[in-house]
């Protein structure tokens, strides 16, 4: 532990402070068709702002970084997760998805309490092997016991983040830290270069097949985006909330799967009829690989979910309920942005992407999911 802790001795325990970043930090957000942290709304200037002000002092206007709400106990928190990775010599991709686990498990938090007896950065329980409650609430010990557990994961490296992630947390909700990979991965860089180590890209990462932002045959239901089912140019809004941005892109990695009526959207490329998607699965699957697990599973409920939206308001992550029934809309679908919505139709068709246009004279109502 001698290595972790000289990498941990700049700072680690910094008492509270109002986080300011330099406005002149700030830049606009690159838009890119397969995900990064900048195409997913995370201005990376501006968390490299935030981990020097908090890391090594400094002042200026303030500036939010979203995901961050408590940056003065999370990015120490980051920086404890990063250094220990750096001193184990796990690769800035490894560091990576632990950051990214620990937002999900505990936004970055040293918790004390947690489901059961769950606790720590990690959610780490004492009753599953994990060690003493002292020790994983020990950030250090924590993270060594994160990492060990995942480089004995055969191939982590080509692994997506919420496989390799899920491969060690075991969660009941293994999609949701696709949603953090952003953050931790500006926060990662920031962190790591701070400390002089690597970047992220100089680790091996997940390659993806010509058209699609998902490596072939990756043991995950986020699907493959199949190539030419997107229209030229388009691209998930960079300026959508992330869990929004998720969605989307979930729902997309299910293009061209079989509709099944009643089918739960939990396996639409298995060939099981009832694992493929409906049009209101599909929405909701999409929410929840997102995080978002509030949305009920059938039209007539998750049109009174959410808040009601007017057409003028129309926003990427929006649901669009069509064909008005005895118990309310028949059909949903989400509009995705650009003018195009991604639905799952009917009975011998596949999921697919529409024109807004072609809906919108038939829509009866909006709801917004994620403010």
């Amino acid at each position: 532990m001698k290595k972790i802790a000289a990498a941990l001795a700049a700072g680690i325990l910094l008492a509270p402070f109002a986080v300011v970043v330099p406005f002149a930090a700030i830049e606009g957000n690159a838009a890119a068709a397969c995900p990064t942290a900048e195409a997913q709304g995370v201005d990376s200037a501006a968390v490299e702002a935030a981990v020097k002000l908090i890391l090594g002092g400094g002042s200026g206007p303030t500036v939010p970084v979203e995901g961050l709400d408590l940056p003065t106990t999370q990015i120490p928190m980051a920086k404890a997760i990063v250094a220990t990775g750096i001193a184990l010599q796990v690769p800035a991709r490894g560091q990576i998805i632990a950051l990214a686990t620990a937002m999900q498990e505990s936004r970055l938090r040293n918790l004390t309490y947690g489901d059961r007896d769950s606790m720590g950065l990690f959610q780490q329980r004492p009753s599953q092997g994990w060690g003493t409650p002292e020790q994983v609430t020990d950030p250090v010990y924590a993270s060594t016991s994160f990492y060990k557990a995942l480089l004995a994961v055969p191939g982590w490296q080509e692994l997506p983040l919420t496989v390799a992630a899920q491969k060690v947390q075991l969660s009941g909700f293994p999609e949701a830290y696709a949603q953090w990979e952003p953050l931790a991965t500006a926060l990662q860089q920031a962190i790591g270069a701070s400390l002089g180590a690597p970047a992220a890209g100089t680790a091996p990462t997940p390659t993806a097949s010509p058209g699609s932002c998902t490596p072939p045959g990756a043991d995950t239901d986020w699907g493959v985006i199949p190539p030419g089912t997107l229209p030229a140019g388009y691209q998930i809004p960079s300026d959508a909330p992330l869990p929004v941005q998720s969605a989307i892109r979930w729902a997309l990695g299910q293009l061209n799967t079989p509709y099944q009526w009643g089918g739960s959207c939990t396996n639409s490329h298995g060939e099981d009829p009832m694992g493929r998607c409906d049009c209101s699965s599909l929405v909701m699957q999409a929410y929840r690989a997102a995080g978002v697990n509030t949305l009920d599973r059938v039209t007539y409920d998750q049109v009174k979910q959410g808040t009601a939206v007017q057409v003028g308001d129309l926003r990427p992550g929006d649901l669009l309920f069509t064909e008005p029934g005895a118990k309310g809309p028949e059909h949903v679908g989400m509009y995705i942005g650009s003018g195009l919505v991604v639905h799952a139709p009917h009975t011998g068709d596949v999921v697919r992407i529409a024109q807004w246009d072609s809906w919108k004279s038939g829509v009866i109502a909006i709801r917004r999911i994620v403010p």
